[in-house]
């Protein structure tokens, strides 16, 4: 059986992956940060079938942790599976927040830059010698890579930072035959982006207007994009970031 890691896989993308790769027999493991009763809904959620699911605690802001969470993963996938590897690594955790240039701190910078591609860089570099030659690796980025809005001026880059990343990265494990893509999501209703939505729904009419396909985007939508990216469908496809967003400002 092929076993998935999703971090920040609790909510939004990553649950809505985690439930997509669950119905195409594939076990996953889900991280949680701030929500474990999230979690723990979804694995009740998950585990109705022979895939299985399993969720440990991950933090991205702290990369000093990332030894002992690869010891668990070892330790998770040994009892639920009787593996001692896994086939898919999708870097889906991540955080949010928009502020002016003028007002950012570094608090701030280094929170976004930490949570958003050093904590998924590091962590890679850990899981990396238990992911099956021949395996996927699919990083979420984000549209505001190379859409620019006001107040984001540090998401941003983080999120860019991901896609040349993921480029690099595809270079480097291809001798292994491991794809490394990267899904550039548009506006989402994701606890991210509904927080932001709640505080500001004046900001809904005008995106789905935005959108060619006249709506905003669902975890599902790119839930169904990461399954593919991990299957023998896309097996001749690496290095690419694919944006998800319904057409988002063409």
């Amino acid at each position: 059986m092929k076993v998935a890691i999703i971090t920040g896989g609790s909510n939004g993308i990553g649950k809505g992956t985690a439930i997509e790769l669950s119905k195409r027999g594939i076990g996953v493991i889900i991280t949680y940060h701030s929500h474990p009763e999230a979690a723990e809904a979804l694995l009740k959620e998950l585990n109705w079938n022979e895939a299985r699911a399993a969720a440990l605690p991950l933090d991205l802001n702290q990369p000093a942790s990332f030894a002992n969470f690869t010891e668990q993963v070892k330790k998770t996938l040994h009892n639920v599976w009787g593996r001692t590897s896994f086939d898919y690594l999708i870097n889906n955790g991540g955080m949010g927040g928009g502020m002016p240039f003028t007002e950012v701190t570094e608090q701030f910078f280094d929170q976004i830059m930490t949570t958003n591609f050093k904590g998924p860089y590091f962590l890679t570099q850990h899981l990396l010698g238990m992911l099956e030659d021949g395996g996927r690796i699919v990083n979420t980025s984000s549209n505001s890579s190379y859409k620019t809005f006001a107040g984001y001026s540090t998401y941003g880059p983080s999120k860019a930072a991901m896609a040349a990343w993921t480029r690099y990265l595809a270079k480097e494990l291809a001798p292994r035959r491991i794809l490394v893509n990267a899904i550039s999501p548009g506006p989402t209703h994701t606890n991210i982006g509904d927080g932001v939505f709640e505080r500001h729904p004046e900001y809904l009419e005008p995106l789905a207007k935005e959108t060619a396909l006249g709506r905003i985007g669902r975890p599902d939508d790119m839930a169904k994009v990461i399954a593919g990216l991990v299957s023998d469908d896309f097996g001749w496809v690496t290095a690419q970031d694919i944006e998800v967003s319904g057409g988002h400002i063409l």
